[in-house]
């Protein structure tokens, strides 16, 4: 039987001391048990996504970083990313070099959370969309989060995807709960920014994007 057949799968993650496994590839993600939510959860960071069919929660807190949370209707495996774009032309490179590093990246975000979702039995034609993110907390780069935002809006213009949802830029973090299974998202602005870590994080990690090698290129299924 194809696991996302297996209607069992909504009670999986809500047993307390039976943590469903991962699926593959993402054994590297912290996973918890949530004692608000009773059930095990997976926090992703900038890079990171993660898909489950177990009925897990996945959370992030995001900034200028956007996220998609995208799931099969039907069958109720879904997953979210948590993805920033490069920005700048500095150290010499041209407008046309930018945007092709910009774009695979952004694209990467996106089609490898779609392709893992397909592979593991979700189907194109039942994907639905929602989005969050891309709030000016950057002093120094008040761009990116409008670069994200643009960039997540063509993305799913272009791949003709069905978004349901979306609450992006402002000037707020975002904490993001999102539940696969059915679909519903829990989203609470953070209007008190005393702890710096957010920026901290997004900001070492925009840094790291400058250095480290352009993921390579993902065809959809």
């Amino acid at each position: 039987m194809s696991p996302v057949h297996d209607r069992n799968f909504e009670n999986t993650a809500t047993r307390k001391g039976r943590q469903p496994r991962s699926l593959a590839g993402f054994s590297s993600i912290n996973r918890y048990w949530d004692k608000v939510h009773e059930l095990y959860a997976a926090k992703i960071l900038p890079g990171e996504y993660y898909v489950t069919l177990h009925g897990e929660m996945i959370v992030t807190v995001l900034g200028s970083c956007v996220s998609a949370c995208i799931r099969d209707r039907v069958f109720g495996i879904g997953g979210m990313n948590h993805f920033m774009l490069p920005i700048g032309t500095e150290g010499g490179s041209t407008n046309q070099q930018w945007n092709c590093a910009a774009t695979r990246y952004g694209n990467f975000a996106m089609e490898a959370l779609i392709n893992d979702i397909l592979k593991n039995g979700g189907r194109r034609e039942n994907l639905e969309v929602k989005v969050f993110g891309g709030g000016m907390i950057l002093e120094h780069m008040t761009n990116i989060g409008k670069m994200n935002i643009s960039f997540v809006h063509d993305f799913i213009k272009t791949e003709s995807l069905n978004l349901l949802a979306e609450d992006l830029g402002d000037v707020y973090p975002r904490k993001v709960h999102y539940f696969p299974h059915n679909g519903k998202v829990k989203m609470k602005k953070l209007r008190s920014m005393h702890n710096t870590s957010i920026i901290e994080r997004e900001t070492n990690y925009l840094d790291s994007l400058e250095t480290k090698p352009i993921e390579g290129e993902i065809d959809l299924f």
